[in-house]
């Protein structure tokens, strides 16, 4: 039909409207199979109801201009669905990237609705059809709201999203609180394993660390009261001058003795020393 006046244009705007609102109403029914978000459903459901009420109104709009209802093809509206539908098999995504996809779809579907809405309103304003735009302005307010639905709950929707994706994929970082807690997917197991490694070497370096102090501790005694033995046993070899060789294996019994703590090579000197003597 050729639109040669305003009228015509009103007749081709509510026909384009009505074949987009049927087209829409079974693109709906798609979106219920494939959203999984609770409340996203139950939008989705709750437009869809929304959506037969908006093509009963078309119809009555054309009944109040006098004209018989009649869809008008709607390139825009298929090219809509085409859009979701070429995503869908090409990328072929996973369920939780094609519900994240299906909500900035479905943000441009009412972003034309109520595009085609308001234009539709400005021509009936313009002819003075005051019935059709009363219609239409139901419409129009439920598309706003849910537009504005999505635009509120969509970073929301789409962080629970990827939350869940990396879940899956095995992606989720271990983030430690102050309170020695931890958040995130994944970072329970990997989180207690980190701390329990380091705690347990922290533990066993105390140990090293008391223990060589007390084996240290033990040297010290043990090379004191050896080099007083060794002294001791040093000054009964000088003083007896007879039975030397006896006072010499003494004295080299001692000075081996005390070696353990002062280390073999001094005790060997200080035996040969005696002997000497």
């Amino acid at each position: 039909m050729a639109a040669s006046d305003m009228k015509e244009l009103l007749i081709h705007e509510l026909g384009d409207l009505l074949y987009a609102e049927q087209l829409i109403l079974k693109m709906l029914g798609t979106l219920t199979r494939e959203v999984k978000n609770p409340e996203m459903l139950a939008r989705v459901q709750e437009h869809i109801g929304e959506t037969e009420e908006q093509i009963e109104r078309l119809r009555r709009a054309f009944e109040a201009i006098g004209e018989k209802a009649k869809a008008e093809k709607c390139d825009a509206a298929i090219g809509l669905k085409e859009e979701h539908d070429s995503f869908k098999k090409e990328e072929k995504p996973s369920k939780a990237m094609l519900e994240a996809f299906d909500l900035g779809n479905s943000l441009r579907v009412e972003h034309y609705e109520i595009a085609g809405y308001r234009s539709a309103i400005a021509v009936a304003t313009a002819l003075g059809e005051r019935e059709v735009m009363g219609l239409l302005g139901e419409s129009l307010r439920e598309e706003e709201a849910m537009a504005s639905f999505i635009e509120r709950n969509s970073v929301r929707a789409l962080r629970g999203l990827a939350a869940g994706m990396d879940l899956a994929a095995g992606n989720a970082d271990v983030v430690l609180t102050l309170e020695g807690g931890s958040r995130g997917g994944g970072s329970k197991s990997s989180g207690s394993k980190s701390s329990g490694g380091s705690a347990s070497k922290s533990g066993g370096s105390k140990s090293s660390s008391s223990g060589s102090k007390s084996s240290s501790s033990g040297n010290k005694s043990a090379s004191k009261s050896g080099g007083s033995s060794s002294r001791t046993t040093s000054e009964r070899s000088s003083g007896s001058k007879s039975g030397g060789g006896s006072s010499s294996s003494k004295s080299s019994g001692s000075k081996s003795g005390g070696s353990k703590s002062s280390g073999s090579k001094s005790s060997g000197s200080k035996s040969g020393s005696s002997r000497s003597r």
